[in-house]
């Protein structure tokens, strides 16, 4: 602490993502709004105090927090952003870009928007409308993956009622039937399974007339069974969705209405899982998806997003990431419960082994990578099949899951590992152009993924693009 520290912008960035008003964080930190406001605009420094009081308060990471490399999650979404061929000319260096997100968080948050918009006008360009709706510049999946990340994937009041409602339905083995007798007796639904036909390729559908749920058959049981914990959601905690709902203030009907299943499909995994007995179960197990699969009723996805939503302040579990992706290497779900710089425009780096997987069915791959902020995270990767298998469907999708180095060794699928001596990859992000232009995988792409082709630079880039 013998250099002062103004941390001002990194202090407004985390009241505003924990959705706090001046007030109320003051007097979670034992001061007063009017200190609050000084430290903010940087007119104070940061004390040692005060950053006990942070680690306590917002379990936030003291080291990180008063790093001079900022905001490294931004600071990465920049890098990508220009690592654009049109910005080759400007020359811009790392620690501008780490200047810049330090200092004006917004402003690089609203850069980043804006390049996020020109790629999606650029990749769908029949989607904006004959006359350019600006509406469809930033689409649903992006605002709302970006509104879930920024709340680290964890959503108190939620937690909360499902865990209360979990709780009440007993063993989570066998948490199917009281689900459907809740939903029978409080809302007057029935589930039924039916054949794929008439649900016309649909996992699941509700019929509001008939009061009637109905589920496809080709699913498998605990498929199922999130299938009736989503139902359940909308109706058991149609109050606390609709307060998320106005809070976050989506920009249009289309954004609300994704974010409003993703609140929904939240709260079904928190029924399955409730929030202590899980966390005490993966503690237990040393955090192992097999053993944890059999506890709860769950499958391998299933686990894998859970462990990404533990964040509960005084009992948070370990800070994972996680990615779900196809052979091609399309990106199709991903989640933190802390930062990780994932790629925002693109899919995931060649040299993170996600794709082994897929030489390795049902064999968990691990890997220790190191991102271009020199942390480093133990990461592990595994085939799952899809909740419905069919003869014309590919079976197999891939999860990546992940973890800062320094939990690794709490970890069932890190024992054995001399995590002190292994060999550590270093991976970027897949953005258009590749960040390691040594990479020996630009030479041989995986089988399946799309190449983009920068004609200005004549270059390939492997990295398969997220439609």
């Amino acid at each position: 602490m013998a250099k002062k520290l103004f941390l001002g912008a990194r202090l407004k960035r985390l009241r505003r993502d924990r959705g706090l008003q001046q007030t109320a964080m003051a007097g979670l930190l034992g001061i007063s709004p009017s200190y609050l406001n000084h430290l903010e605009r940087n007119q104070r420094p940061v004390t040692a105090a005060i950053l006990l009081r942070l680690a306590e308060t917002f379990e936030v990471d003291i080291r990180s927090f008063a790093s001079e490399g900022g905001d490294q999650g931004s600071a990465e979404q920049l890098s990508e952003v220009f690592a654009d061929p049109m910005f080759a000319d400007l020359q811009i260096s790392r620690q501008e870009i780490l200047e810049l997100s330090d200092n004006s968080p917004g402003i690089a948050e609203g850069v980043t928007r804006l390049y996020t918009a020109l790629r999606e006008r650029r990749l769908a360009p029949a989607a904006l409308g004959a006359e350019g709706d600006e509406r469809a510049l930033i689409t649903p999946e992006t605002w709302v993956r970006d509104y879930i990340q920024s709340r680290s994937n964890h959503f108190p009041e939620l937690e909360e009622g499902a865990e209360t409602l979990g709780g009440a339905l007993g063993d989570p083995l066998s948490v199917a039937e009281p689900l459907r007798r809740r939903l029978n007796e409080a809302y007057g639904v029935s589930v039924s399974v039916v054949g794929p036909e008439e649900l016309q390729g649909a996992s699941q559908a509700y019929d509001p007339q008939r009061r009637l749920l109905m589920l496809s058959s080709l699913l498998r049981p605990e498929n199922k069974t999130f299938g009736i914990a989503y139902q359940l959601s909308l109706l058991e905690f149609h109050p606390i969705i609709a307060r998320l709902l106005d809070a976050a203030r989506p920009p249009d009907e289309g954004t609300r209405h994704l974010l409003h299943m993703s609140f929904a499909n939240y709260a079904a995994g928190a029924i399955m899982m409730p929030y202590g007995k899980f966390l005490d179960a993966a503690t237990r197990f040393r955090w192992s998806i097999d053993r944890l699969c059999a506890e709860f009723g769950a499958n391998v996805e299933q686990i894998s997003h859970r462990f990404t939503t533990l964040g509960r302040q005084g009992a948070r579990g370990i800070p994972f990431f996680m990615l779900r992706i196809d052979p091609a290497g399309n990106v199709s779900k991903r989640y933190a419960g802390d930062r990780f710089p994932f790629s925002r425009f693109g899919g995931t780096c060649p040299r993170w082994n996600l794709h082994a997987a897929f030489q390795a069915a049902g064999q968990a791959v691990t890997q220790l990578i190191e991102t271009p902020d020199g942390h480093r995270y133990f990461t592990v990767a595994r085939t799952i099949e899809r909740p419905i298998k069919t003869e014309l469907s590919g079976g197999l999708l891939a999860i990546g899951l992940g973890c800062s180095i320094e939990h690794a060794h709490k970890l069932h699928c890190a024992e054995g590992i001399d995590l002190d001596r292994a060999p550590v990859t270093p991976v970027g992000p897949a953005c258009s152009i590749c960040p390691r232009l040594d990479c020996a995988y630009r030479a041989t792409p995986p089988a399946g993924s799309r190449l983009a082709v920068h004609e200005n630079r004549k270059t390939i880039s492997p990295y398969p693009f997220v439609a």
